[in-house]
């Protein structure tokens, strides 16, 4: 497939933006700045921006406790998920919900979720809406390999399949679950082999590829739009950092870890084909890069800048009122 120069400066800018911003996330968090936990995505940016290049704003995504990169690549704003991970009135949820569980309706994002496996369920509950209404949208589901071994996996994907749900299940299958590799738990060498079990396309792909991603991605997206029905498609990546921020990753060696990060790593791969092909040059590559930083600085001077909630708000936001939803207002 051939793509435009609009097309690659559109994915090196999302996956440029989604490194820079787990990477200040990361500095911020060890500086004491940022309260909870927060789980990076840095490794990963090609799978969130190859799908999502797929998607109209009107299509639904579900995320997981890893998803940053999700939101960013789904058209989310800077500086409100910023001030969320900062806990700050400004954000999404209004501060109350943090580095996990981000939101915006109005660009299709249901939400990140502390829950493993806790996305099927909802996404195949935004498929069946727009099935019912007839509209075209579609949903995709984003879940890690750890959580393919969970109830709502099974139960997601059967009832998808059964009534040909627009639904795209994306396994980032970045070979740990917390802190047990994928192998010692999984017993079929890909999960996409599952998809047989439920009738449906299984497709491996190499996740740490945009290009392959964004095909793959595009075939179940049409499927899907189509009236096709759903596909399990499952992207090979690495986490590149540990589970959370600071975590002593005592189940892989540094060795391991830095063998990833010169042959696997997206953004690299990316930058090393452009630039052979010269299709963009280090210049516009640069451009992308302090346009970015620039971004990020001002998302980052917001959320230090913005209120807390106040004591008072304690107990606001808890249900939907007048038809809609307090995260992503």
């Amino acid at each position: 497939m051939e793509f435009s120069q609009e097309q690659l400066e559109a994915f090196y800018r999302t996956m440029y933006t989604i490194r820079s911003f787990e990477e200040k996330i990361n500095d911020l968090f060890l500086a004491g700045e940022i309260p909870g936990f927060v789980h990076l995505y840095i490794g990963e940016e090609a799978v969130a921006t190859g799908v999502m290049a797929n998607l109209r704003k009107t299509d639904y995504i579900t995320s997981t406790h890893r998803g940053h990169g999700h939101t960013i690549a789904k058209g989310a704003d800077l500086k409100r998920m910023m001030a969320e991970i900062f806990g700050k009135r400004t954000g999404y949820c209004r501060g109350k919900g943090g580095s996990m569980h981000i939101a915006d309706f109005s660009i299709g994002m249901l939400g990140a979720n502390g829950v493993v496996g806790g996305g099927f369920n909802l996404a195949v509950g935004a498929a069946l809406a727009a099935k019912l209404m007839g509209t075209d949208q579609v949903a995709v589901c984003f879940f890690g390999d750890g959580a393919s071994n969970r109830g709502t996996f099974h139960e997601g994907l059967n009832m998808a399949a059964v009534w040909k749900l627009p639904v795209v299940f994306v396994c980032e299958n970045n070979q740990y679950a917390s802190t047990t590799p994928y192998r010692t738990t999984t017993s079929v060498e890909n999960i996409a082999d599952r998809a047989i079990g439920y009738g449906i396309p299984g497709v491996v792909v190499d996740g740490n590829d945009v290009f392959a991603v964004y095909e793959a991605a595009q075939a179940a997206v049409e499927r899907a739009r189509s009236g096709g029905g759903p596909t399990l498609l499952e992207a090979k990546t690495y986490r590149i950092k540990g589970h959370f921020v600071g975590d002593p990753e005592l189940y892989r060696t540094r060795q391991e870890v830095e063998e990833h990060l010169e042959n696997d790593d997206p953004l690299k791969n990316f930058r090393r084909q452009v630039l052979a092909a010269s299709r963009l040059s280090e210049r516009e590559l640069a451009e992308i890069e302090a346009q970015v930083r620039e971004e990020i600085e001002e998302a980052v001077d917001f959320a230090r800048k913005s209120p807390f909630p106040a004591p008072e708000e304690l107990f606001e936001d808890l249900y939907v009122e007048s038809g809609e939803a307090a995260c992503g207002k």
